[in-house]
């Protein structure tokens, strides 16, 4: 029979076996997955009350044929100790970094199983950071906790890189596009309060058609429909959909590519930081999308309910009556 201190120190093996999940600031990880493990991660950090201590955008130069940040003394310091990661846990490999003026993106890969969670990794890359700058900067550099995303579907990897790269720029256009990438909130829709971003002016437009598709929708049909609203868009429509069916995101898809101006209703509503990505922050540039979400933000992933899809085809046939914005 198991003694007392027998059952301890099995207690004891099994906690080292199936340690808790990292998490000192609350942020989100991925249930059941080994942060000891061999994987790519995109790592967020962000600076303290997001204060921009990192460094400075810069516009496009001889040198520099992009905007690009012009680090500060803490953003050289950053940029050092982050490449000297590797030479603590030679598990990992350093593959891109794109410090900006208020947070850092960094690329990373476990080549070899960690003996600790990655969480004490990026602690402790933090803590270095904080012993450097403490003399000019205070105590404490960064925010609590971090964001990882785990890069293992094809073509994240590329995408990834494409991203961090295109981040000064992103937010050289931010910045001189202001009217584009402000939240709106408590904008009136029929009897509705949503947030909106982006072309704040496309709800003005007098011709507006909402996509709206059954999910039975054959092929065919699709295609048929995706000409159909095309034709509309060529003649001034804009096209509103919540891009929820495969023929409604065929179809905006389309009007997206052809450089149609359009309306996209978010299941999701927009974060503190929000901006789109990809494609979409070049389009809401050139103030060729409008982003609304009825509700508020929520970081967990959700399947969207048939109520939903409901009011969001509501809604998008609410907004191609609008001609005035309360």
């Amino acid at each position: 029979m198991e003694n007392d201190r027998d059952s301890k120190r099995r207690a004891w093996w099994n906690r080292q076996k199936n340690p808790p999940p990292f998490n000192p600031s609350g942020h989100r990880r991925m249930a059941g997955h080994d942060y000891r493990g061999c994987y790519i991660y995109m790592i967020t950090l962000e600076v303290k009350d997001r204060k921009p201590l990192l460094g400075t955008l810069r516009n496009s130069d001889n040198s520099h044929p992009n905007p690009w940040i012009d680090f500060s003394p803490a953003g050289h310091e950053v940029f050092k100790l982050w490449h000297k990661i590797p030479d603590y846990h030679p598990e990992i490999k350093m593959l891109r970094v794109c410090i900006m003026p208020d947070h850092l993106h960094g690329i990373l890969q476990v080549t070899k199983p960690l003996s600790c969670h990655l969480g004490n990794v990026i602690n402790g890359f933090k803590k270095g950071c904080n012993d450097v700058t403490r003399n000019t900067l205070g105590d404490v550099l960064w925010d609590t906790g971090y964001h990882d995303r785990i890069l293992s579907s094809k073509g994240q990897l590329d995408a990834m890189f494409k991203y961090v790269d295109d981040n000064p720029r992103r937010l050289w256009i931010k910045r001189n596009h202001p009217e584009y990438f402000t939240v709106h909130q408590d904008i009136n829709i029929g009897n509705r309060q949503v947030s909106i971003a982006g072309n704040y002016f496309l709800l003005k437009y007098p011709l507006k058609t909402a996509v709206i598709c059954s999910r039975s929708m054959s092929s065919d049909d699709i295609e048929k429909s995706i000409f159909k609203h095309l034709v509309l868009a060529q003649r001034g429509h804009v096209l509103v959909s919540p891009c929820i069916s495969p023929g409604e995101k065929r179809i905006m898809r389309a009007a997206f590519d052809a450089g149609f101006p359009q309306i996209v209703l978010l299941e999701n509503g927009f974060s503190k930081v929000w901006k789109p990505s990809g494609a979409q922050f070049d389009a809401c540039a050139r103030g060729q999308v409008l982003f609304v979400a009825p509700w508020e933000h929520h970081s967990q992933r959700t399947t969207i309910t048939r109520e939903q899809c409901l009011e969001l085809n509501e809604m998008a046939r609410e907004i191609t009556t609008m001609i005035t914005i309360d």
